[in-house]
């Protein structure tokens, strides 16, 4: 490919000097010809300088975004075409029908309209999708392009290509395409609240956060994972004054504090009817706030209980994340708050401190009448913080859509103080719906209680069980095999049904639906993997084998079956890239579980290992469809591993 280029280059090169003497001697009919040719050229030129810069300075084992390339060559055949259009619009899709080709260009009718509003001429798009097709530069990847219709220009793949990226791909497995500068992503997830369990609205931050946290891992970006606990706050006082009543010698002995919650709410009812109790609460948040060593201490003990709670289910989840509460931004708010005053956005109202943000509607307290700090000072705090301090370049916020309003707000201030500006930083806040139950109401137990996350995945660790033994799993597998599929099943599950609906969307939670291995489930994709990766083993062609076959085969993709499984396998990227930017995970669910359909079909259609049918016996083993299998698992896997699901190879 480069030697390919490098020779176009020398070409175009000479054509342009060819052209300038022809101009110098003023031997050209037609100058105005001479001079958008010229200018054609040397975009051309430009283009292929360009690329083939940036394909040198990339891995050679990066996977190529097939349509980030086709948006490149259309990119610049519409700018060969017509130079004199700025942004015009460049629309590539993969192509929906096979008669269609495998992806489609659908530029002509935006430029048709552009033409019409901008300079008045009337063009018919079709005419538009020739041009751009006459001047699409020379390029590895595409086999011959087709004017559909109105003006859609249908682009056929050359199979040698596909057959290059996929061999490319099985030697040097996933690999996420080049991102240039290493930037910092700073994600603040799960954050659930201290001397409170986790319950069931926790689960979607925890698990959306951790499923983004992995993506941008692997896309090659600098993550800092944030579990922006409430530990700091008025309810401690109230905790701390419960804990001297009822384990009074607690500095020296350690207090057996086992079911916090109870801990909670006993110490919430004497806050709510004893006057003196109430009274002695608040002088503790004064005492705590001043930093007394012994109610330090206290703070710290309850803090610890609910930590181990918390660990718990990070542990189940396979959850990694750093605890950063409110009280580390503590020390930080009185200069927020000088600063909103140092720069005059600070309003007194009633003794409370307000600032407005141009556009919403509701200021912000950033101290309240009694001197205390907000969440909205916090939240400030938080911001700078990882703005100045972390350098963060892209900041995401997982936290319930109720929180819109809220984080528009107060990111909006951050912009007007002038901490980050948005065109540089992304700042967003990956909002989600609630968990709903089958009544299609908030997810709540019988008795009106809000679901504790630990009772909902044990429930799913004996859901997955009862289903195995269903199935007489129990049977064919090991006690060993039949614990990691027991939690591959039961967790893989829950979190699948939830990262396979769309955030932002309300989702009804159901353990039938997400442990039914029909349709678009964890359970129905990890039995899918387990066969495909049992293939190889049942022809006995092991790891080492494939390998090889790898570096030596070259993948035949003649069968239309085999051609669409390449294609759809070769599409990860371009779904990654996607979510990289609108941060919807369910994208990814609906790609593996289309990734798994069209595999079931070339399956059905295309025979991998040919046996005898009279003694079972090995007859022929086609290697590279054996290929295509290994391809297609590896690229599950990392899809699984995104998502934070453990396959298993027996299940």
């Amino acid at each position: 490919q480069f030697a390919f280029q490098e020779n176009e280059i020398k070409l175009l090169t000479a054509e342009i000097e060819r052209l300038k003497n022809f101009g110098c001697l003023g031997v050209s009919p037609s100058l105005e010809g001479l001079r958008d040719e010229n200018a054609k050229l040397k975009y051309r030129l430009n283009f292929l300088q360009k690329s083939l810069q940036e394909e040198r300075s990339k891995s050679t084992k990066s996977m190529i975004n097939i349509n980030s390339c086709l948006q490149e060559i259309f990119g610049a055949a519409i700018q060969a075409a017509y130079p004199d259009l700025e942004n015009p619009p460049l629309v590539v899709t993969p192509s929906q029908q096979p008669k269609f080709g495998d992806y489609q260009c659908n530029s002509a009718m935006g430029i048709s309209q552009i033409l019409l509003k901008t300079k008045e001429q009337k063009v018919i798009p079709r005419e538009i999708a020739e041009k751009i097709a006459k001047n699409i530069p020379a390029n590895e990847c595409i086999e011959k392009v087709e004017i559909a219709g109105p003006g859609f220009i249908n682009v056929h793949l050359r199979k040698d290509f596909v057959s290059k990226q996929l061999s490319s791909l099985l030697i040097n497995g996933v690999q996420p395409p080049a991102i240039g500068k290493r930037k910092k992503v700073v994600v603040d997830f799960s954050s659930p609240n201290i001397a409170k369990e986790m319950h069931v609205g926790h689960l979607r931050s925890t698990i959306i956060g951790e499923s983004m946290c992995r993506l941008f891992e692997f896309a090659g970006y600098d993550v800092l994972r944030l579990n922006h606990l409430g530990d700091w706050g008025t309810q401690f006082g109230m905790l701390i004054a419960h804990l001297q009543d009822k384990f009074p010698d607690y500095l020296t002995v350690s207090p057996p504090i086992g079911d916090l919650q109870a801990f909670y709410k006993e110490s919430k009812r004497r806050f709510d009817t004893e006057e003196e109790f109430k009274k002695r609460a608040y002088q503790c948040v004064v005492l705590l706030q001043s930093k007394n060593p012994d109610f330090i201490k206290a703070w710290e003990l309850i803090c610890d209980v609910s930590r181990r709670e918390f660990q718990k289910i990070y542990s189940c989840l396979d959850v990694k994340i750093i605890e950063r509460g409110e009280s580390f931004y503590h020390e930080m708010m009185k200069d927020i708050v000088k600063e909103f005053e140092d720069k005059g956005f600070v309003q007194v109202d009633d003794g409370r401190k307000i600032v407005f943000v141009p556009g919403f509607p509701v200021p912000l307290t950033i101290m309240k009448s009694d001197g205390g700090y907000t969440y909205d000072t916090s939240d400030l705090a938080a911001l700078k913080h990882r703005l100045y301090e972390e350098k963060g370049d892209i900041l995401i916020y997982v936290v319930d859509s109720g929180q819109s309003v809220h984080f528009q707000t107060v990111f909006a201030a951050g912009q007007m103080i002038g901490w980050y500006d948005p065109k540089v930083t992304r700042v967003a806040h990956a909002a989600f719906g609630v968990v709903l139950g089958e009544d299609k109401k908030k997810f709540k137990t019988r008795s009106g209680d809000t679901v504790r996350l630990i009772d909902l995945l044990e429930e799913g660790l004996k859901r997955a069980m009862d289903k195995l033994k269903d199935k007489e799993r129990d049977k064919v597998l090991t006690p060993e095999e039949l614990k990691a599929a027991q939690t591959s099943v039961a967790f893989g599950c829950i979190k699948y049904a939830d990262l396979s609906h769309n955030r932002l969307n309300d989702y009804v939670f159901s353990f039938d639906k997400m442990l039914d291995d029909r349709g678009n489930t964890a359970a129905y994709l990890l039995y899918a993997f387990t066969r495909i990766r049992a293939i190889a083993r049942l022809a006995n062609i092991d790891e080492q084998m494939l390998r090889k076959a790898a570096t030596e085969e070259v993948l035949i993709l003649d069968h239309e079956k085999e051609w669409k499984l390449g294609k759809c396998i070769l599409r990860f990227p371009e779904i990654l890239q996607k979510i990289l930017e609108d941060l919807l995970l369910h994208t990814l669910c609906d790609y593996l579980y289309e990734l798994a359909t069209t595999f079931t079909e070339f399956y059905d259609s295309c025979y991998c290992v040919e046996k005898d049918r009279q003694t079972g016996q090995i007859v022929k083993v086609n290697m590279w469809r054996l290929l295509l299998c290994e391809a297609t698992a590896t690229v599950m896997a990392k899809g699984f591993d995104i998502l934070g699901i453990k396959p298993v190879q027996r299940m």
